[in-house]
């Protein structure tokens, strides 16, 4: 499946750097009627993500196109949704103090079915590789003393990254508010592929500390992940793989030239 994205993430460079040249027969008759299209999705910010992406004309109703988004890492998004999902309060209270962002490159090839190129409904295969940064300063274990046989809570700050490559097929429509000004309506982008990840941290830990720890991580919940959990006298890494799958959808202004 990767190498078919690759192939796909290929081709649509190609076919950017060549569009001039590719385009010259099926250009638009009409004088000042650019072959390009600059897009900003305005429901992105709303989440505190910046999602650009550039179109360019390659046939009649045909485009190639590359998208590039960014999430500045903050606090994790809809929380309340992550609880009913994991429904376990043990799992949840280690990722509600986590903090995340990502990254993401979206190549994608448009076909339209309206008068022209980018107007009209329209379908398009899309490739996406995005990285996922997390951070969690204080992921709680419990041990036994061995001196005072109390029980002690400890922490040991985790990081890590998760990468994934996903492929799919957006559905959408787009409309011509001005010469140069589109709205863009991208209605449903299901999307699924596979994720690859990991969390670090290092700290000094005793015997006992090390056991309870590796126990810990061990008993975590995460939902169609499967997980390799070590841990050492100078801390753990918890090594994941698993599918993954999401949805695009979004608003978004385009300025044509």
């Amino acid at each position: 499946m990767k190498k078919n994205f690759t192939k796909l993430l290929f081709i649509t460079l190609m076919a950017l750097v060549c569009g001039t040249a590719t385009a010259q027969t099926d250009s638009v008759k009409v004088r000042g009627m650019g072959k390009n299209l600059l897009k900003v999705s305005l429901t992105s910010l709303a989440l505190n993500t910046y999602n650009f992406s550039y179109e360019r004309k390659i046939g009649r109703k045909i485009s190639v196109g590359i998208g590039y988004r960014v999430m500045p890492e903050g606090s994790l998004p809809f929380k309340s949704n992550l609880e009913s999902v994991i429904d376990d309060p043990e799992t949840f209270k280690h990722i509600d103090g986590l903090k995340t962002g990502n990254t993401a490159i979206t190549p994608e090839i448009k076909f339209y079915f309206g008068k022209g190129v980018f107007r009209g409904f329209y379908i398009s295969p899309f490739a996406r590789f995005a990285t996922y940064t997390a951070e969690l300063n204080t992921f709680e274990y419990e041990y036994e003393h061995p001196v005072t046989n109390q029980t002690v809570t400890a922490t040991i700050p985790l990081k890590g990254e998760l990468k994934t490559t996903t492929g799919g097929l957006l559905f959408g429509a787009q409309w011509k508010l001005s010469k140069l000004i589109y709205l863009d309506w991208s209605i449903l982008g299901p999307q699924y592929g596979t994720s690859k990840g990991f969390l670090k941290g290092e700290k000094a830990l005793t015997n006992d500390e090390r056991d309870a720890l590796q126990e810990e991580l061990e008993d975590l919940e995460i939902p169609m992940v499967d997980s390799e959990v070590k841990v050492d006298n100078t801390g753990a890494r918890v090594d994941f793989t698993g599918p993954w799958a999401g949805v695009r959808a979004s608003i978004g202004l385009a300025f044509r030239f």
